[in-house]
C-alpha cells in the first residue's frame, strides 16, 4: 500500500490528541502536518498541549518540536503538503463547514470527525464495516464542489456506535422500532474528571443535541444511494435519551428492539458471531478482527473491562433476552474516542486509501 502524507485539523482537542496517538506508528500514514486555532499556531506542538495532554501514552516523540499551523489562515500552504487531513477542530457548525468545504476545494480529501456536514445529502457518513457504498456519493459531491479529488467524509456520532452495528445485522428481519438509552463517558465532551470534577459522583440527564443525533444518523447510515444523493431509510422508528455518566472512556447503550420477522435468540447471536465487514475482508490495519464480540456473562460488557476489546475498535455486546414491551433487549458497548471517533476515522480513512479515492 502506498504511504500517504496526513495532516491533523484541531491537532490540540482531545480527538486530535487520539488521532496524533493513532497515526505515530501507522504503516500508511505519516503525520506531515498539525493544525489548530490561532492561539496555538506557532507553537511546538509540546507548548500547545502544555497541561492539556489527556492521553496516557505520552506525546509521540515525532510531533513534540512540529510547529503548529493556523488551520485557517495556512489552509492552502497546509493543503499543498499533504495528501489529506483529519479534521477534528472545536468550532460552531457553520464555520466547520466553511472549514472543511475549504480544504475539499484546496483539492485535498477531508476525513471529518465534526458533526456539520453529516445532514449533507451527498456527504458520506460511513461506518465501515456498514455503508462502505456510500463512498460512491464522493463523486457527486466533487461535481457539486467543482473538485477534482477534494472532497469531504463523515463518520458518525460516537453514540450510535454503541448500538448500530449490533442492530446493523438484523435488519435481514426487517427492524421496525428500537429504542436506546446511551450512558455516555466524560472524554465524549473532551474532558477528563481532572478538568471536568463536576462529574465525579454525578449523572447529567442531558447531552445537548445528541438525542437528534442519535435518532437520525442511523437512519443516514442505512439509507440508499440515489440520483447522487444519500436518501434516508424510512424504517426503523428509533427514539432516544441520551445520558453523561462518570466513566472516562466507553459509551454504553441499553438497546430495547422489535422486528416484523422475530428472529430467535440463537439466531441473534450466531449473526453477530459471523458479521464480517469490508475492513475486515481487506484485513486494514485498524480493523477488529472481530468486529461484533457477545459476552454469556450476565454483567458484561463494562465500560472499564470491556472498552478496549480489539484494540478499542471492537463493539460489545451482553444480556440480550425478551423483553415485555418489545421483541428483545441487550445492552452494548464501544470506545467512543477510538471506535466512536479518532480509531473509526482512521479506519475510514483506510477504506478510502484501499479504494484508491486519495489518488
Amino acid at each position: 500500500m502506498k504511504n500517504y502524507k496526513v495532516g491533523v485539523i484541531g491537532a490540540t482537542g482531545m480527538v486530535g490528541q487520539r488521532l496524533i496517538t493513532l497515526l505515530s506508528e501507522h504503516p500508511w500514514f505519516h503525520i506531515e502536518v498539525l493544525a489548530a486555532s490561532g492561539r496555538s499556531a506557532g507553537k511546538t506542538y509540546e507548548e500547545a498541549v502544555c497541561g492539556r495532554w489527556a492521553m496516557e501514552a505520552p506525546i509521540p516523540d515525532s510531533v513534540k518540536e512540529m510547529t503548529v499551523l493556523d488551520a485557517e489562515k495556512d489552509a492552502e500552504g497546509i493543503a499543498s503538503l499533504v495528501d489529506f487531513v483529519f479534521c477534528a477542530v472545536n468550532m460552531d457548525k457553520a464555520a466547520t463547514k466553511e472549514l472543511e468545504e475549504k480544504y475539499a476545494k484546496l483539492e485535498c480529501p477531508v476525513m471529518s470527525n465534526n458533526s456539520a456536514n453529516r445532514g449533507v445529502s451527498d456527504v458520506p457518513m460511513i461506518i465501515p464495516e456498514i455503508n462502505p457504498e456510500h463512498m460512491e456519493v464522493v463523486s457527486a459531491q466533487k461535481a457539486r464542489l467543482g473538485t477534482k479529488r477534494g472532497f469531504i467524509s463523515v463518520k458518525s456520532n460516537c453514540s450510535i456506535q454503541s448500538y448500530v452495528p449490533a442492530l446493523h445485522p438484523l435488519m435481514k428481519f426487517g427492524i421496525t422500532k428500537v429504542l436506546a438509552c446511551t450512558y455516555q463517558a466524560i472524554s465524549g465532551a473532551g474532558k477528563n474528571f481532572d478538568r471536568w470534577p463536576e462529574m465525579v459522583d454525578n449523572l447529567i440527564p442531558y447531552i445537548g443535541g445528541e438525542e437528534e443525533k442519535s435518532e437520525n444518523e442511523p437512519l443516514k447510515i442505512w439509507g440508499k444511494l440515489q440520483d447522487g444523493k444519500i436518501v434516508n431509510a424510512s424504517a426503523p422508528a428509533i427514539t432516544t435519551q441520551c445520558l453523561r455518566v462518570p466513566v472516562s472512556d466507553g459509551h454504553t447503550a441499553a438497546v430495547f428492539v422489535s422486528f416484523e420477522n422475530k428472529p430467535s435468540e440463537e439466531e441473534i447471536k450466531e449473526l453477530w458471531k459471523e458479521y464480517k465487514g469490508e475492513p475486515q475482508l481487506l484485513g486494514l490495519p485498524s480493523a477488529p478482527e472481530h468486529f461484533l464480540t457477545y459476552f454469556e456473562e450476565p454483567d458484561r460488557p463494562q465500560a472499564k473491562l470491556d472498552r478496549n476489546l480489539e484494540k478499542g475498535m471492537g463493539v460489545s455486546i451482553g444480556r440480550l433476552r425478551p423483553d415485555s414491551q418489545y421483541d428483545y433487549k441487550f445492552v452494548s458497548l464501544s470506545h467512543n474516542t477510538l471506535r466512536g471517533a479518532a480509531g473509526g476515522n482512521v479506519l475510514m480513512a483506510e477504506l478510502y486509501a484501499a479504494k484508491g479515492y486519495f489518488d
